[in-house]
């Protein structure tokens, strides 16, 4: 069976209205069997106050595209999936134009599960590298 790649995408930006991802313009642009994409604009909303983009933004965006991807992966007819834990590592700054977060689930556990969150700018170089951790909890 194939991978339903663009119901995915429409799920997944359809999730993204009326809250946080709307502020901050999160859009998923690729799903695959193994990987969800989004991008952010970064624009003076999302700075720091000296002008280059804010940690915080960049771990909402994180966060957003690793429980989404718990969401794909996992059975959330039966469970809610919630993040427990995120960490980062920032390695770059960014001014200007987009910046692109890749979750890989690299532990699915049936209790918790473990996402590596890339998020690169334009270039494709690194800014940020996450870690992020979900539970899934009984509906």
């Amino acid at each position: 069976m194939e991978f339903p790649k663009e119901i995915v995408l429409k799920k997944a930006n359809a999730a993204c209205k009326g809250n946080l991802m709307e502020t901050l313009d999160i859009e998923f642009v690729e799903a695959t069997e193994d990987c969800i994409v989004a991008k952010m604009p970064v624009t003076p909303k999302v700075y720091q106050p000296d002008g280059v983009l804010h940690g915080g933004a960049t771990l909402a965006l994180a966060e957003t595209v690793g429980s989404f991807a718990a969401h794909v992966y996992l059975d959330t007819d039966s469970y809610f999936i919630r993040g427990i834990d995120i960490s980062a590592q920032h390695v770059k700054s960014v001014k200007q134009g987009f910046i692109y977060a890749s979750a890989e689930c690299i532990h699915k556990g049936r209790t918790t599960q473990v996402f590596s969150v890339r998020v690169t700018n334009e270039k494709e170089e690194l800014v940020t590298l996450c870690k992020l951790t979900t539970i899934t909890l009984p509906k």
